[in-house]
């Protein structure tokens, strides 16, 4: 049935894309049908791929109808200018609700003769300018803010993969663009309506394949954030020309979005001050012939651990994670360092791994209320790996750097035994860099009048595959708990050998 026929029987017309707008509006007009008497509808997001304009088309054969809506005999096929049908085809992937409606209003308008239809002066020539303006903008800002994120060459095509969410249906265009840029590589762009994948040679469309951003991972972003790291100036942040240059909707799709915050706060809380005379101080000088210990000035400790800028883990951490427990608590259990739920929570041992350690004091027959937890550096040292951050081992200077802290809890609470849980806490507790936790594993070892336990730190537990590995592990670490309750009554003497 033809579009006039359609509303002769006063049906609405469904079209799903501009293809089938331009057909249905050509037949309108042959049978000079108002725009008020036509009822538009769309079944789903349009395919805005047609490229063939109707100025000058065949018309459709004639159907046959009755004339209850007065519909005038066939007419000619208005001719069109072609200013005019290119802006209808870019306004026609604006996500407007009455858009084929408004369209046609537009074009049944010129073959009145009211050609102002076209002037932005118009009320609808304004609308429609808007409309333009609005994809043209969207496109820039797809073409500006598209990431592609490689994949793995092992993993096959598409070699990259995209994820935008667009305002307009902009897709097919953008596509065009990056089959120019891009040459023959495989590549992919998903967007929460459509898909376009390229191959090398041929440009495919496909429904929806990604819901969001989460499901991309690119090991080489930890770089590009390094390098973007260290192109930041905090001295010369201003926060709302970088939001009226990129708008906040993209952020959050963006790699270097997820950084962002953090520096903005850090610049507000100093760094905007001394971002300049740190970059200064790094400068390369000439070399003075000078003991270290004597060049270094006496400088006032930090009285609180918010405060410490010992070394630089501070800077890409949350917070700092002290310890807790009771205050008298004769055991004290000292672990690496905080994780990622613990440094957004501010408590220790509530991740993963904490959650195993209260197995292994069921086990051991021990309260946790009764122990003082705490780690040997505060700060959670981590990478970036796509959106998670990922767990670094703190080097030896971070962890005489946090020594400070912990040897200012240990005189606090005065534990008579300490566990200490994997070889950077062994490190720690002992002040030497040079042990290894296989010859201490196990063993009681007095240190400073006070006995020490070393067993597995809970994560290594849970990241080794092997089933008997991770019972063998869990026991090490339930008897080096019972031998900490045990020693609680051994005065401090050396153990035989």
């Amino acid at each position: 049935m033809s579009a006039a026929a359609a509303v002769a029987a006063g049906q609405p017309l469904v079209v799903a894309n501009f293809a089938e707008w331009r057909a249905a509006a050509r037949d309108l007009l042959i049978h000079a049908v108002a725009p008020e008497l036509v009822t538009w509808s769309q079944p789903g997001a349009p395919d805005l791929l047609a490229a063939d304009l109707f100025s000058g088309a065949p018309a459709p054969a004639e159907p046959t109808h009755n004339g209850s809506i007065g519909l005038d005999q066939p007419r000619p096929a208005p001719h069109l200018p072609r200013s005019l049908m290119d802006m209808l085809q870019t306004a026609a992937c604006c996500r407007m609700p009455d858009r084929w409606a408004f369209l046609y209003r537009v074009i049944w308008r010129w073959t009145q003769g009211e050609h102002d239809v076209q002037s932005a002066a118009d009320a609808d020539g304004a609308r429609l300018h808007s409309m333009v303006k609005a994809v043209r903008r969207e496109e820039h800002d797809m073409h500006a803010y598209i990431r592609f994120r490689e994949r793995p060459e092992q993993a096959g095509p598409p070699r990259f993969v995209a994820w935008f969410e667009p305002r307009h249906d902009v897709l097919p265009q953008v596509a065009e663009h990056f089959v120019n840029r891009m040459g023959n590589v495989s590549w992919m762009i998903a967007t929460p309506d459509a898909s376009v994948l390229w191959d090398g040679h041929t440009l495919h469309n496909a429904g929806p394949l990604m819901s969001s951003a989460a499901e991309l991972d690119d090991a080489g972003e930890a770089l590009w954030l390094t390098y973007y790291r260290s192109i930041f100036n905090p001295a010369r942040l201003n926060t709302q020309v970088m939001q009226s240059h990129i708008p906040s909707r993209f952020w959050k799709n963006l790699p270097e979005g997820a950084i962002v915050p953090e520096m903005i706060t850090n610049a507000a809380l100093g760094a905007r001050r001394t971002g300049q005379a740190q970059a200064v101080g790094r400068k390369s000088g000439a070399t003075i012939p000078i003991a270290p210990a004597d060049a270094q000035p006496e400088r006032q400790q930090p009285s609180k651990l918010d405060e410490c800028r010992r070394c630089d883990l501070w800077q890409y951490a949350t917070q700092a994670v002290g310890g807790e427990g009771s205050k008298k608590a004769p055991i004290m259990l000292v672990g690496e360092q905080p994780g990622d739920q613990e440094d957004l929570a501010g408590h220790p041992f509530v991740g993963p791994a904490g959650k195993l350690l209260d197995k292994v004091f069921d086990a051991a027959g021990v309260e946790r209320r009764e122990i003082y937890l705490t780690n040997a550096v505060k700060h959670f040292k981590w990478e970036p790996r796509g959106k998670r951050r990922l767990h670094k081992t703190p080097a030896q200077r971070e962890i005489e750097a946090c020594h400070y802290w912990l040897d200012k809890e240990l005189a606090s609470i005065k534990p008579k035994v300490v566990v200490a849980l994997g070889a950077t806490a062994l490190k720690s507790v002992l002040g030497s860099g040079s042990v290894t936790l296989k010859d201490k594993l196990g063993k009681p070892i007095l240190h400073e009048g006070r006995w020490v336990v070393t067993v597995y730190h809970p994560s290594y537990i849970l990241r080794v595959p092997d089933e008997e590995t991770k019972r063998e592990a869990f026991k090490v670490m339930v008897d080096g708990l019972k031998l900490a309750h045990e020693l609680l009554s051994r005065p401090p003497e050396e153990p035989p050998a």
